[in-house]
């Protein structure tokens, strides 16, 4: 039998909805005993031939984020499949990663017990990318190239004190763009490979990229 103790007691949920739903999955989380989360703003990617011809293969998104124990986090996964009907095409996906320490919530600090779950194969990761606002098409066209079936981009801004410049003598800090795409875990590899190649990401200052290991998934594509 697999030794668990080594398994996080926490995860972070990800749910990408379409834009005006983030409400929902908030709401079924209070009816299954998580209060709390963050919406973020971003806009999902996919290759339409349609959609491209009209100009709308941008789609507002919604990103909610939510940090739950185990057990919680099943139960509110399985809702949300069911409830917001994840199997089915474009209405959106949910899946976990772990967390091994949460501070400042004495709600879920009370929840740190380990549920004694079993290692489960990994079947897909999050292949996260930070770059210069105005790269995210480039590191979704690297990524689709090799297999991926799109992302998800998040607007933000950089903190780094290499990555500034000046505008009548007014230090400014770059606006940034998040690229999370999730993969199957045989495609990841090749597909950081070439993200890291088309956007030159080992010369300094062109932007970072992390791997994180995707416990539970509803709604993505076989």
């Amino acid at each position: 039998m697999a030794s668990n103790k080594n398994i996080s007691p926490y995860k972070l949920i990800y749910a990408v909805v379409n834009f005006g739903k983030g409400s929902e999955v908030l709401r079924i989380a209070r009816e299954n005993g998580i209060s709390g989360g963050t919406i973020l703003l971003g806009r999902g990617t996919v290759r339409s031939g349609l959609l491209n011809f009209f100009a709308l293969y941008e789609i507002r998104k919604e990103i909610v984020l939510i940090v739950a124990n185990n057990r919680n986090a099943k139960s509110l996964l399985e809702t949300l499949d069911r409830d917001m009907m994840l199997d089915r095409p474009d209405h959106g996906i949910a899946f976990t990663v772990d967390i091994q320490e949460v501070e400042g919530s004495k709600e879920l600090g009370c929840n740190s017990l380990q549920e004694g779950r079993g290692e489960k194969e990994i079947m897909y990761q999050l292949i996260t990318v930070i770059v210069d606002r105005g790269k995210a098409e480039e590191v979704i066209d690297a990524a689709t190239e090799m297999g991926s079936k799109g992302g998800t981009v998040i607007n933000a801004r950089g903190s780094g004190v290499h990555e500034r410049s000046t505008l009548f003598a007014m230090e400014i800090e770059p606006e940034k763009e998040i690229v999370m795409i999730v993969s199957k875990k045989e495609l990841t590899q090749t597909i950081v490979n070439k993200i890291r190649e088309k956007l030159r990401i080992d010369e300094p200052g062109k932007g970072i990229i992390f791997i994180q290991d995707v416990g539970d998934a509803y709604g993505l594509l076989k």
